[in-house]
């Protein structure tokens, strides 16, 4: 798979390019087909970012996680 940076993922915001990406244990997911991550935030989540350290607080599991296209691995 494809590493990318931090700001790479950034990017794939819903708001710079049309893709909606986040990462999870390093793993970069495209989400950009859901209805709940319209325009890069879902609830209080933002697109573009490492979701690993806030999924704690969320009613799901990382489960949720395998609903969608691996597109890389978060690097340096």
């Amino acid at each position: 798979m494809k590493t990318f940076t931090k700001s790479q993922l950034a990017l794939r915001n819903g708001q710079d390019r049309e893709e909606i990406w986040v990462a999870y244990q390093g793993v970069i997911y495209d989400v950009t087909d859901s209805r709940l991550w319209r325009n890069g935030k879902h609830y209080e989540h933002w697109a573009g970012q490492d979701l690993t350290d806030e999924l704690a607080d969320a009613p799901h599991t990382e489960k949720v996680f395998e609903r969608f296209q691996q597109v890389g691995v978060l690097g340096d």
